[in-house]
């Protein structure tokens, strides 16, 4: 069987187990039967397997290929969650056609997954001095409990996030900030404009000066791979009846964030926001709190594993890869912050969370092909001092 035909087939299997995160989506499966498929999948490859489940039913499962000693050692990342499968038909049925294999996860990311399960199986005949890490993660589409937890145990010299980016080498992405702004008024009967205080209303200048923020971001610096961040009104809610002033009114904003922006940052501006908008109305009583935020990430392309990843796809594909940066967050902001320098590279696609997702098989190929040469490069090496392998494990 060829490295295509195994990476074919694996993904089809792969995306035959639904795995949709339940916090996305109610009665969804989780990870448990997937990573189930994955541990018994690697021991039959003969790795050393460990799964980890900080929260009942969310497993994560890590394989390492143990190396001779004396090398460094490289993570290969993945995440076994998907989103729900919206409007898809068949969507936990893979389909093989023209070179793609469509399903639900097939792009995002169980094609990945396999891909670096078949790389570890075949990176067992390079002799390598260091260790290869597969790590299948839990949750990453809703908190990354998944890798978080597998980074609480599990250390690395080098690794790679493979979600997908078309086969270019990605060395930054963005980060987000989840904020809450809420206005709070007086609830009355509407005939009683005496006592009533429209919350909906006032939160009105509250928006207008996000939308100024959003603008300013626009036009300010830029980031040479991701360009600017950005700011929007996601969710609003407020009111409970026609003949009522709403004594609330609550919204939900995101904010896109590039290196040098976090979320400490994006409380200040919000909060400037809303001083800005007591100017005009003395008496607003506006509140704005941070529910969730996810620094952006960057590595150097000249750093050690960018420059490996780089040589590894051109020898693959036979031309050197772009260097990008996504506009997504991933979990290579966490492995980076957990001082493993890490890149992103992976298969080519369309229809992340979409309802028509598929990967192009041959890029799955490559994939394994590159993760392998990386292998090569980063593990190979001998140094006599201290084994890569004996840091693997953290006490």
């Amino acid at each position: 069987m060829t490295i295509l035909d195994e990476v074919t087939q694996l993904t089809c299997d792969l995306v035959a187990i639904e795995s949709v995160n339940p916090d996305l989506v109610n009665h969804g499966g989780g990870e448990r039967a997937i990573a189930s498929f994955v541990a018994s999948w690697l021991r039959d490859q003969r790795l050393i397997v460990e799964t980890i489940e900080p929260v009942p039913g969310r497993p994560s499962v890590v394989g390492i290929l143990r190396g001779k000693g004396g090398g460094r050692s490289l993570m290969l990342n993945a995440h076994m969650d998907t989103v729900g499968a919206g409007g898809m038909p068949d969507a936990f049925k893979p389909l093989v056609e023209a070179g793609r294999i469509h399903g639900r996860g097939a792009l995002d990311m169980k094609g990945s997954l396999a891909a670096i399960m078949v790389a570890a199986k075949h990176a067992r005949a390079l002799d390598l001095a260091g260790d290869v890490i597969v790590t299948a993660v839990a949750d990453e589409e809703v908190a990354s409990i998944g890798t978080s937890s597998v980074l609480k145990r599990f250390r690395a010299d080098a690794a790679i996030v493979t979600e997908p980016t078309e086969l270019r080498l990605c060395t930054a992405h963005k980060g987000f900030v989840w904020l809450e702004a809420e206005v709070s008024g007086v609830a009355a009967h509407g005939s009683r404009a005496d006592i009533g205080v429209d919350a909906i209303a006032r939160i009105g200048p509250v928006l207008t000066g996000l939308m100024q923020l959003d603008e300013t971001l626009r036009s300010g610096p830029r980031h040479p791979l991701l360009g600017t961040g950005s700011i929007h009104a996601s969710l609003i809610e407020g009111g409970q009846e026609l003949s009522t002033y709403p004594a609330r009114c609550i919204c939900k904003i995101e904010r896109r964030t590039i290196p040098g922006e976090d979320g400490a940052s994006a409380l200040r501006e919000f909060e400037e926001i809303v001083e800005h908008a007591r100017r005009d109305v003395p008496t607003l009583d506006a509140s704005i709190r941070v529910t969730l935020a996810r620094d952006p990430s960057e590595v150097g392309a000249d750093s050690d594993i960018a420059v490996a990843v780089a040589e590894s796809a051109s020898d693959v594909l036979g031309a050197r890869s772009d260097v990008v940066g996504v506009a997504y967050w991933m979990d290579m902001a966490l492995t980076n912050a957990a001082g493993i320098p890490t890149v992103a590279f992976g298969p080519s696609g369309q229809g992340e969370h979409a309802d028509v997702e598929w990967v192009d098989a041959a890029s799955l190929e490559s994939c394994v092909r590159t993760y392998l040469a990386t292998a090569a490069r980063v593990c190979g090496r001998v140094y006599p001092d201290t084994a890569a392998s004996e840091l693997t494990m953290r006490s």
